[in-house]
């Protein structure tokens, strides 16, 4: 093979890594389970990641072109990076590019971050961040069979002012007289909701607008700690969620097995974050089993139901659940 053969042949390999790892998490990066990761952000506002990937070998990437998030529309699309994993061969057309890297990052004095691995503030006031964790984790406390569903990621984030709003509480659902416990929350963005167009088969968004949210529960049936209970997304057009706990055969697992209630003793929800903002968490106390003849159970109830019915207003599939 020619000089000026071989220098194609490298120059496709290397453009073909300049690519969004996915066509709706904005914010993920492809590479799965990696360690080391550092964050650069240099004066022109690009940033520079880079870390070990699983098999060992290092890589930088190069994140651009968005920040913070747009409201949700059906004729506009969302904000989304643009990623170079060559190093700056695709942005530059000069492969070593990360080695001259000139990083202008000051320390961070933003508001608290969930799940975050590094974070930092740029020339220009607007904050990045690197958030990892455990997002492909098989449901209902299956532990994993796959190193790809035990794998962390890695999201990268670009934004000003406040992060997006995450509300969660817990009832017990009337739809199912009282048997058991029902979450229900809403996510927010500078004041307007978080939700997308449509989902697949599976659930999960078409679109660059729609959120998933992680539930976890916390020494349940399924064993003591964290345990995936499901991922579910955010209804348009409140931005709102409800689930119920009860026993499952799981379509997502092989077999559909046969799977207890869920019920824990603390719930948690994790969500990339809308548009290229960061991801965010939050955790509320089970309340155990209703118990009619309770004043104070029933009282607690009375008071949820005026905060579901708030933050549901509008959401036809949790007004059936109610």
């Amino acid at each position: 093979m020619g000089h000026e053969m071989r220098r194609l042949v490298v120059a496709a390999s290397l453009a073909a890594l300049v690519f969004a790892p996915s066509t709706f998490a904005s914010g993920a990066f492809s590479d799965l389970g990696v360690t080391d990761p550092t964050l650069a952000v240099d004066a022109a506002g690009e940033a520079l990641v880079s870390y070990t990937r699983a098999d060992g070998r290092p890589r930088h990437v190069l994140v651009w072109g968005a920040v913070n998030a747009l409201p949700p529309s059906a004729d506009t699309p969302q904000v989304r990076f643009q990623f170079d994993y060559s190093g700056g061969w695709g942005q530059r057309h000069d492969a070593s590019y990360w080695k001259t890297f000139k990083n202008a990052c000051l320390p961070y004095d933003g508001p608290p971050l969930a799940n975050v691995v590094v974070a930092c503030k740029a020339p220009d006031g607007s904050y990045w961040a690197l958030q990892s964790w455990q997002k492909s984790l098989p449901h209902r406390g299956v532990d994993p069979w796959t190193p790809q569903q035990g794998a962390t990621t890695l999201d990268v984030s670009h934004w000003t002012g406040q992060l997006a709003s995450l509300e969660l509480s817990v009832d017990w659902p009337q739809t199912f007289n009282h048997e058991t416990e029902q979450i229900f929350g809403r996510l927010t963005y500078a004041g307007e909701p978080v939700h997308g167009f449509g989902t697949t088969a599976a659930g999960a968004p078409t679109d660059g607008y729609g959120r998933s949210l992680y539930i976890d529960t916390f020494d349940s049936a399924y064993g003591p700690g964290w345990k995936r209970e499901t991922s579910i997304v955010f209804h348009n057009p409140r931005g709102s969620f409800c689930y119920s706990f009860y026993p499952t055969n799981d379509v997502s697992l092989p077999g559909r097995p046969s799977r207890p209630a869920g019920n824990g003793t603390s719930y948690r929800i994790t969500v990339m974050g809308p548009g290229v903002t960061p991801d965010v968490v939050a955790q509320v106390d089970a309340i155990g089993k209703y118990d009619p003849g309770s004043a104070a159970d029933v009282a607690l109830e009375q008071q949820r139901l005026v905060l579901y019915d708030q933050l549901t207003a509008g959401d036809r599939f949790c007004a059936t659940q109610r």
